[in-house]
């Protein structure tokens, strides 16, 4: 079976993770997470690309970008832009990649307007309160849901 090509996008301020928040984000840092993906990538014959932007835009280019480089699938931490944008949402539609979006804290016990996600509807699946675990759940939900796949349509 093919090498898996997964884009890992992270949404605004997480390039503060290890000192944002400890309470609701813990104290890994991005470098830390990445690092920690990277290694179960290895180990499951996935190739892994990182990208973090505070921008909503970069982070609709960088999607775009995504299909042309035969990319699979995404693992996606929108941040504060999974309760606004539509220009995220429409981006994911768009180049109709599998992709499981991602919450360090679990959504759903915090304020109320953090408990609706924008794009959790489109998504193939939604892991929220693990920590820095849940890019690592995501990691491995999204391997075996693109084998499957794979399995299934021999594509």
């Amino acid at each position: 079976m093919k090498t898996l090509r997964i884009l890992v996008l992270h949404g605004p301020n997480l390039n503060m993770l290890g000192t944002r928040e400890p309470g609701h984000y813990g104290n890994q840092t991005l470098a830390e997470i990445t690092n920690n993906m990277h290694t179960l990538a290895e180990s499951l014959d996935i190739e892994i690309e990182n990208f973090q932007s505070n921008h909503e835009g970069a982070l609709v280019d960088r999607i775009q970008q995504a299909v042309s480089e035969d990319v699979d699938g995404i693992v996606i931490n929108p941040a504060a832009y999974t309760h606004t944008s539509i220009a995220l949402r429409d981006a994911l539609l768009a180049t109709a990649l599998p992709f499981i979006e991602v919450h360090l804290s679990n959504i759903h016990q915090r304020e109320s307007f953090r408990h609706h996600s924008m794009l959790a509807d489109a998504a193939a699946g939604v892991i929220a309160g693990f920590g820095a675990t849940s890019y690592l759940l995501a990691l491995r939900g999204l391997n075996d849901l693109l084998r499957i796949q794979h399995i299934n349509t021999g594509v």
